[in-house]
């Protein structure tokens, strides 16, 4: 995660400004979403969902990964999306949540290759009997199946749309639900702003996967990590594109100044952010310069064209 706006930087200090232009406002901030560390360990969102979460709080996981349990109410069957950590407390837990539902699991899906959502994707698919399904063959396993844009899945008495949103990973999906809801991995955060990885995060494609999601007018965004969004997902979609341009608006501003190194910018760009997150936010500054170089606004500057570090205005 960014962790976009939290506070917690040094004193007095004042991220690099874009004269004329606002810093885009989060909606959740005046949702009244559970505080961190406060989310249960095991709720139901939905009939068709059960949110079971690992116990793997971090600043870059917030209170841990969200595990879901979805299946008709009745069919006797589930899918487990986003297993998590390979962890036995975690699996007692989701074995439980099948139980209080009368199902078994029929398939583990995965949203993408982190060990926080995948690591325990093939020994519990051998633990249930159940194949695991993913866009990336070594989350899927030998005997797993690849999964296809677009593809609609039907298990567990319901419907399940594969959504690519690649972006954050090369790999990423989301999974869009009978309901409405989509479970977006780690493509949306239930509190802050997401990472696009480097080098193989995207930002152009990351922003496509924001509109792609947007379009679908979810009723729900139930995220890899933190609480789950209903009060306006599309409204978050919007902030989260609203973020992206103006982080491209705050490295043109800092680079006004002058070169600068990737590590310059993020202290000049994430002051306001817990220093424990900019090896986080220099991942998604390098993917952002990335794109500005392909569009011909910067040009990187370093001795090494395969490992650019200093850049500047073109």
């Amino acid at each position: 995660m960014e962790a976009g706006y939290r506070p917690g930087g040094r004193p007095g200090a004042a991220a690099t400004t874009v004269p004329g232009v606002d810093v885009p406002v989060d909606p959740r901030a005046e949702w009244g979403l559970p505080a961190p560390g406060t989310l249960p360990p095991v709720v139901d969102l939905e009939p068709l969902v059960t949110r079971v979460l690992a116990p793997n709080p971090s600043p870059m996981t917030l209170d841990g990964t969200n595990t879901y349990v979805v299946g008709a109410p009745g069919s006797g069957q589930a899918v487990v999306v986003d297993p998590g950590p390979d962890d036995a407390t975690h699996l007692g837990a989701v074995e439980a949540a099948l139980a209080a539902r009368g199902a078994r699991c029929v398939a583990v899906l995965v949203t993408h290759h982190h060990g926080d959502h995948a690591e325990a994707a093939l020994p519990w698919g051998r633990r249930f009997d159940a194949p695991v399904a993913a866009a990336s063959p070594v989350v899927a396993g030998p005997g797993g199946r690849l999964l296809e844009p677009g593809e609609r899945l039907r298990l567990a008495g319901t419907s399940v749309d594969v959504v690519p949103t690649p972006g954050h990973t090369a790999d990423h999906l989301a999974f869009r639900l009978e309901s409405g809801a989509v479970l977006v991995g780690d493509h949306v955060l239930g509190r802050g702003t997401s990472v696009v990885t480097h080098p193989e995060g995207d930002v152009v494609a990351y922003l496509e996967s924001l509109r792609r999601v947007h379009d679908l007018g979810p009723a729900a965004l139930y995220c890899g990590h933190g609480p789950e969004l209903t009060e306006d997902p599309g409204a978050v979609l919007d902030f989260y594109l609203a973020h992206r341009a103006f982080r491209e608006q705050q490295l043109i501003a800092a680079l006004q100044q002058g070169p600068a190194t990737v590590d310059e910018l993020v202290a000049s760009i994430y002051v306001e952010v817990p220093r424990n997150v900019w090896p986080a936010a220099a991942q998604s500054t390098r993917a952002t310069l990335a794109k500005l170089v392909a569009e011909g606004r910067v040009l990187w500057w370093g001795t090494d064209e395969n490992d650019p570090d200093r850049v500047r205005l073109a």
